[in-house]
């Protein structure tokens, strides 16, 4: 009975409607998916005692790479553990997870809940979270099926995943090995936006300073500044004859 008043007459029944388009079950603790959309940086700005979203993103951070490792495990019976952690880990990843957030509606479940300007990150953060809660109230055999169902086979592609490598800073840092060339980053800058820590971060090669990233995380900010860097490399080398 309560999963059918949440649907339908629950002041909150837009956001019943919601979870249960994207997770194909009908929510009964409304109050639990609510706080799966709470970010820190918006709690000041609430009633004293709301708690955030941090928990439920612990939560459903550990329940997803086990979820996804065993995948990985069945699905490539002979992968060898450095090729499984590596897959895990790009399927895991911030970047990866803001992408399958934002193509599932969660940004506007957030813009919602959240007065601010939304970042990458908070998409990510905001997808383990609604699967800590998801588990909380559906046990561990039904989110394993929502993971493997709705995300991994809807939202990814995983064979794709397997040729693709947008780990700047580690590609940046192997040509660096390979040339010889000393690599270093630094923190330009770290201020409020936002009610939450922002970076600007430098990459310098041989003490020269060759880009700068900007982001909500200094190892987001390291990422855009790698990037930046492999294509000013990228331009500035010689052209094949």
């Amino acid at each position: 009975m309560r999963k059918v008043y949440n649907l339908t007459l629950s002041p909150e029944r837009e956001l019943a409607r919601s979870i249960k388009l994207i997770t194909g079950y009908i929510p009964a603790d409304l109050e639990l998916y609510k706080i799966a959309f709470y970010h820190k940086s918006c709690v000041n700005e609430r009633e004293n005692g709301t708690p955030n979203n941090e928990r439920l993103e612990f939560l459903g951070d550990a329940i997803l790479s086990c979820v996804v490792g065993e995948y990985l495990y069945k699905k490539y019976p002979g992968g060898d553990e450095g090729f499984l952690t590596k897959m895990r880990s790009k399927i895991v990843k911030r970047q990866t997870l803001n992408e399958i957030s934002e193509q599932m509606g969660l940004d506007l479940l957030l813009l919602k809940y959240n007065q601010t300007e939304l970042s990458k990150s908070m998409l990510g953060n905001a997808l383990e979270a609604l699967l800590g809660a998801f588990y909380l109230e559906n046990g561990y055999d039904k989110t394993r099926v929502f993971i493997i169902k709705k995300i991994l086979r809807n939202q990814l592609d995983i064979e794709k995943l397997e040729n693709q490598d947008d780990n700047y800073k580690s590609q940046l840092l192997e040509h660096c090995q390979k040339t010889g060339t000393k690599i270093t980053y630094k923190v330009l800058q770290k201020f409020k936006k936002n009610k939450r820590d922002r970076f600007i971060v430098a990459v310098y090669l041989d003490n020269q300073k060759v880009a700068t990233g900007e982001e909500y995380s200094k190892k987001s900010a390291e990422q855009i500044a790698s990037r930046k860097a492999l294509e000013t490399l990228n331009t500035n080398s010689p052209e094949e004859e």
